[in-house]
């Protein structure tokens, strides 16, 4: 297991890869609602704890309504999204969240910062991870711990996101796993 890697899990078949390492946490993007409990059951099997992208699950509405049902049915550790009214009925919820933003330019910096201080997220993901640049300015700003994703590709990224203060890094690049 390579420290602060999060492993994001877009196919079946990454997560067949996912349950032969040790990592204990992953991500789920792109899942479908029907595939879901299937999932779940694998990893409890194997130990693992996953977040699930309420964004990204097919099948369901996302929107803090779809986000209680994936809680309250599948018992995640936690969720991913861009939206504050997942974020904040997740937190109600008492699962960990992640606010995904993407940073293309200062105004959306800016505007993200604005977000996280409101919001309050347990973790921040700032797209795109290699980022760099940002990733310290959003944890001095708001105090929350940043994860790094998006265009994540090389070992010398992932060094580098952390070393810019990022608390892990998200990738769905099985050969960095």
């Amino acid at each position: 297991m390579k420290p602060h890697i999060l492993p994001a899990i877009r196919e079946m078949r990454d997560l067949e890869k996912l349950v032969k390492t040790d990592y204990p946490t992953c991500v789920l993007l792109d899942a479908h609602i029907g595939h879901l409990q299937s999932i779940t059951d694998l990893l409890k099997q194997h130990r693992m704890e996953m977040y699930i992208h309420v964004d990204l699950t097919r099948g369901i509405a996302h929107d803090e309504f779809g986000c209680e049902y994936l809680i309250q049915k599948f018992k995640p550790k936690g969720i991913v999204s861009t939206k504050p009214k997942v974020i904040k009925k997740a937190k109600t919820l008492k699962v960990t969240t992640i606010l995904r933003v993407f940073i293309i330019d200062s105004h959306a910096l800016k505007r993200s910062i604005a977000l996280i201080q409101q919001v309050k997220p347990d973790f921040v993901e700032v797209l795109p991870g290699v980022a760099s640049k940002v990733i310290q300015k959003i944890y001095d700003e708001t105090k929350t711990p940043v994860i790094a994703g998006g265009l994540i590709d090389l070992e010398e990224e992932v060094q580098e996101a952390v070393t810019s203060g990022a608390e892990y890094v998200t990738t769905s690049n099985k050969t960095l796993w």
